[in-house]
């Protein structure tokens, strides 16, 4: 490969990185031409850019970024590669799971880099369960909003109860007072 050619890989690998925040390294090989244009597809859908590199390349990019926490990656670079950037933490890990219980071995994560972290290994399923920024806010919204809607329930609840209470404690003297004139109206005159 000429200098120039591998100069415009590594420039546009690092144009990715820089663009998507999380990525996924992952194995493709043994995947015949339907499989792949099937993934090539539903990444596309996702919003996953797949890209098949040379580990070299990818390597030297890795190490070029200054990122530390990119080191660990470097032993993943091995047999085939190909990585999926994404804006969306979870979403190329939600899709190798949706495409692997439809019968496909492929593609296998062997590393990602998600939200800051470093993974590495056999993490398929905490991957696919990673949340986004807010998805998280709007559980914290609603865990803070469950006891406020409890006292609120509770309160209203109470109310209903005193309402009803107050119905019933006004409709005994009403058919206390229908009993006691119902005997009178039938009781003989005397005469």
């Amino acid at each position: 490969m000429k200098k120039e050619v591998k100069g415009q890989i590594i420039e546009s690998i690092s144009a990715q990185l820089q663009a998507y925040p999380n990525f996924y390294i992952t194995d493709i090989a043994g995947l015949n031409a339907g499989q792949t244009s099937k993934l090539r597809r539903e990444c596309f859908n996702q919003g996953v850019v797949l890209n098949v590199v040379k580990n070299t390349l990818f390597a030297h990019v890795l190490k070029a970024s200054g990122k530390e926490e990119y080191l660990p990656l470097l032993d993943t670079l091995v047999g085939n590669t190909a990585i999926m950037y994404t804006t969306v933490p979870a979403a190329p890990g939600k899709l190798i799971k949706k495409l692997q219980k439809e019968g496909l071995q492929k593609p296998v994560v062997k590393g990602a880099y998600v939200q800051d972290c470093v993974y590495t290994g056999d993490c398929l399923n905490e991957l696919a369960a990673i949340k986004t920024k807010e998805e998280l806010i709007g559980d914290i919204i609603t865990l803070l909003q469950s006891p406020m809607r409890n006292v609120l329930s509770a309160l209203e609840n109470a109310s209903d109860g005193k309402a009803e209470d107050e119905k019933i404690g006004s409709a005994k003297p009403e058919a206390a007072a229908e009993t006691t004139e119902t005997p009178a109206a039938e009781a003989p005159v005397a005469e």
